[in-house]
């Protein structure tokens, strides 16, 4: 019995060692990893929120943020979000490039495993074209 009861001790030891484990360092918890923008116009508004909140024990300090190419800016939080803070990452996309979109931006983070990858799609489509209609030539006629 005695035996039993080292070993039943030895194991719920044991899980809260590794539960304490994985709930130590910073968490970067978001809300979403891909924000679709359906389709708008060109010129329409470029900027999306990523929404996050450390859910770690400790501060998340938010390294870098980089876009997958020019037309896609992030700007994230430079000081360090301290446990239970909720913060965004701001993703600016160029509208004025018309035609579907999908781009990335890697943030690199003190997490254990230091990056995450936001992706955000669409469609910008080119403002309707009017018809060129033909002046009128005044009601004359040629002969």
């Amino acid at each position: 019995m005695k035996q039993l009861l080292s070993i039943l001790a030895f194991v719920l030891l044991g899980n809260l060692a590794v539960q304490a484990q994985t709930n130590n360092g910073p968490t970067m918890s978001l809300d979403v990893t891909t924000i679709d923008y359906g389709t708008l116009e060109k010129g329409g508004d470029p900027i999306r929120k990523f929404k996050f909140v450390n859910t770690g024990t400790e501060p998340l300090i938010i390294k870098t943020a980089k876009g997958s190419c020019g037309c896609t800016v992030p700007t994230y939080p430079k000081e360090p979000i301290m446990p239970g803070e909720t913060n965004y990452i701001e993703v600016r996309y160029d509208t004025q490039r018309v035609g579907v979109f999908t781009k990335t931006v890697t943030l690199t983070t003190n997490e254990t495993s230091d990056t995450h990858t936001l992706t955000i799609k669409g469609e910008v489509k080119a403002p309707a074209t009017q018809e060129a209609v033909p002046a009128s030539s005044g009601g004359l006629q040629k002969g």
